[in-house]
């Protein structure tokens, strides 16, 4: 299904202009409008799934190829020393855009530190918690 009231359906489908790294029938990558580095993409499915939970599952099972595929050319390409995915589900988690999709973040060396934590502690009694609840809805 297509939204007809989704800019990312439209970008995917080619009704709004991007400049395109790669398309073919499931997918369409664009360069990111508002990037975090030179050369950040969205990998952008045709279809509209709102997020990750509502994602077809063979769709799903070719994204992180072509994934791959995309941050492989970025460090031939572009001389990137690695680089990140990034896929946000939800607004408490930063998604804007209600449409699945999967930034490929290129990084460079000696550039700002991005999509980092610190990391936290966890008692081995809310360990157990978790995984009972987490478990029981699976």
């Amino acid at each position: 299904m297509v939204r007809e009231d989704c800019i990312f359906c439209k970008i995917a489908n080619g009704e709004i202009p991007a400049a395109a790294l790669y398309e073919d029938d499931d997918f369409r990558v664009i360069l990111d409008a508002g990037p975090a580095s030179r050369g950040h993409a969205l990998i952008l499915p045709k279809q509209h799934y709102q997020d990750l939970c509502e994602l077809d599952e063979a769709v799903g099972a070719k994204v992180l190829g072509l994934a791959a595929r995309l941050g492989k050319a970025m460090k031939s390409g572009l001389g990137c020393a690695g680089f990140n995915l990034v896929q946000n589900n939800g607004e408490a988690a930063g998604q804007t855009v209600k449409h699945f999709h999967m930034h490929i973040i290129p990084r460079y060396e000696g550039g700002p530190e991005m999509v980092a934590w610190n990391p936290g502690v966890v008692s081995p009694e809310d360990r157990e918690q978790i995984v009972e609840e987490v478990t029981a809805h699976m």
